[in-house]
């Protein structure tokens, strides 16, 4: 039994350097190809993930405005750059003000409970991931769940399909938004 191990012992060896050097030389080169490609799934990831979000306001606000039986609008860039938040429409010179979309000004949730008091139904600032911008935009969305476009204050009417675009990284994706409120991915 003894010979029997000696034998084993003998046959049984490591790894050579040229062959760990070879092998770190090859994983080295995978790596250095795989970083390229991971980055750019990153940047294709967040740019899903803010025309996700765009998307999902505007689908959230259409089916809070039926469900309200309240006209609401959503708001991009408001109050900035590559931010978004749905307020309710109430009907006065407040629904076009400048600070509209600030938490400060209008906090979510409203102040008070007062189903008289408006507004009542704004909901939180959002915010699209870093380096994402977006086309400013406001849309309306009627409790019969149609959609229009807000123009210098006055909703108007969707002819056909209105384009919000999405940018981040030199890379573009669309949602589109037509008169009777469907919300497309594009």
């Amino acid at each position: 039994m003894g010979s029997r191990f000696r034998v084993l012992r003998e046959t049984a060896r490591g790894f050579s350097l040229v062959e760990l050097m070879i092998v770190v030389g090859f994983a080295t080169v995978m790596m250095a190809i795989s970083v390229p490609i991971l980055t750019d799934i990153s940047r294709t990831t967040k740019l899903n993930d803010a025309v996700r979000s765009v998307e999902r306001e505007l689908q959230s606000a259409r089916l809070r405005a039926v469900n309200l039986n309240r006209p609401l609008r959503v708001r991009l860039n408001c109050p900035g750059n590559g931010y978004l938040r749905t307020v309710e429409v109430v009907g006065a010179t407040v629904d076009d003000a400048t600070n509209r979309c600030l938490l400060s000004a209008y906090p979510y949730p409203a102040a008070d409970t007062d189903l008289m008091t408006t507004p009542n139904y704004d909901g939180p600032l959002r915010t699209l991931p870093t380096g994402s911008t977006v086309t400013s935009a406001v849309f309306e969305f009627e409790p019969d769940g149609t959609a229009y476009k807000v123009v210098s204050g006055t909703a108007q009417s969707i002819t056909s399909s209105e384009t919000i675009t999405v940018t981040r990284s030199g890379k573009s994706k669309t949602v589109t938004v037509n008169g009777a409120g469907k919300i497309q991915l594009q």
